[in-house]
């Protein structure tokens, strides 16, 4: 009898072993395709003493470049953005944040304000990018029950497996070599990219039904509010200089009546283009809906001495990790 249930449990532990190694192997790596899924694991190497926290869309890991910011002002920040962050998605990854340290400021990107849940760019596919590779956590939890589409299950974030097991005829080197391990794609959450595309001939600007946000947004964004003030923490606003999609004066005044109401900074980029020094022929890779290497380095420069300037954050220089990674970074300029 004790024989028999000592084989009985040796199959089930390698029942589960063969599980857990499956689950690992067909989930997507992000490592050099899609590389954008890799973005919010990377956070957790990381050392967690930085003063400025970015949160949001494309907007913010494509645009501004932390590594600049350090060489410029002597900042310590981390980009936490993801491919179309919804709002209520900024919600969980700043609360997550929080708990690894306590920033003094946290830089969100309003972008996403126009989105709502019936939006079309709430999609399984962003969903995916960005929670695959969190770590799990209540916040990862809620973040899930927040984010899924009618046609996904809880059940198959939890076992991968069933989402990806049509993955075995696609496997690469690839899910082999980052089996284990994700691969940092990122100078601390800034995605770099070197190809120009000049900014062309942008759609044509429609006219909208409703200038207003959905409630739901405007819900999230308060509980963003609530979650820095009671964290002690200075909340930003901004709005990236991207061209497209269209940025309406309307949603700009709603935004600028909201940080009023709520005694919160916003500053509006795409407005100071010419002072940032900005050229949409050479700074943009994919005609000016993001910026490239050299427009984000602008950015960067731009936003460090306003951030230095106005919210008492300390001037590192001598962070042994920093200067490794600065010195690793400059060489993108060659």
């Amino acid at each position: 009898m004790k024989k028999r249930v000592f084989k009985i449990l040796i199959i089930l532990i390698i029942f589960i072993m063969i599980f857990i190694f499956l689950n690992r192997l067909l989930k997507p790596k992000y490592a050099t395709t899609l590389v954008e899924g890799s973005m919010i694991s990377s956070y957790y190497n990381e050392p967690k003493d930085h003063e400025v926290i970015f949160i949001g869309d494309c907007e913010v890991y494509a645009n501004f470049s932390p590594m600049k910011m350090y060489e410029e002002e002597g900042i310590k920040a981390y980009v936490r953005g993801s491919s179309q962050q919804l709002i209520w998605q900024s919600y969980y990854i700043l609360k997550e944040t929080l708990k690894y340290e306590t920033p003094k400021v946290v830089v969100l990107n309003v972008n996403s304000l126009r989105y709502g849940k019936d939006s079309s760019e709430v999609s399984e596919a962003y969903n995916r990018l960005m929670i695959d590779n969190m770590k799990w956590s209540k916040e990862k939890i809620d973040l899930i029950n927040e984010s899924m589409t009618d046609e996904e299950s809880f059940i198959s974030y939890v076992f991968p497996i069933l989402r990806y097991h049509s993955r075995f005829d696609e496997l690469t080197k690839e899910d082999f070599e980052y089996l284990f391990k994700n691969k940092d794609n990122t100078y601390n959450g800034f995605l770099v990219n070197k190809n120009v595309k000049p900014a062309g001939n942008l759609p044509t600007v429609r006219t909208l039904a409703s200038y207003d946000f959905p409630d739901e947004c405007i819900d999230f964004l308060e509980k963003i509010v609530k979650l820095c003030n009671e964290n002690k923490i200075k909340l930003v606003l901004i709005k990236a200089p991207s061209l497209y999609p269209h940025w309406y004066d309307e949603y700009n005044e709603n935004i600028e009546n909201f940080a009023k109401e709520n005694n919160i900074d916003f500053y509006n980029l795409l407005e100071k283009k010419d002072e940032i020094g900005l050229d949409y022929s050479t700074d943009t890779y994919d005609g000016g809906l993001h910026l490239n290497f050299y427009g984000a380095e602008k950015l960067s420069k731009y936003f460090a001495k306003i951030l230095k300037e106005n919210y008492d954050l300390t001037y590192f220089s001598g962070d042994e990790a920093y200067n490794k990674k600065l010195e690793e970074y400059r060489k993108l300029r060659n």
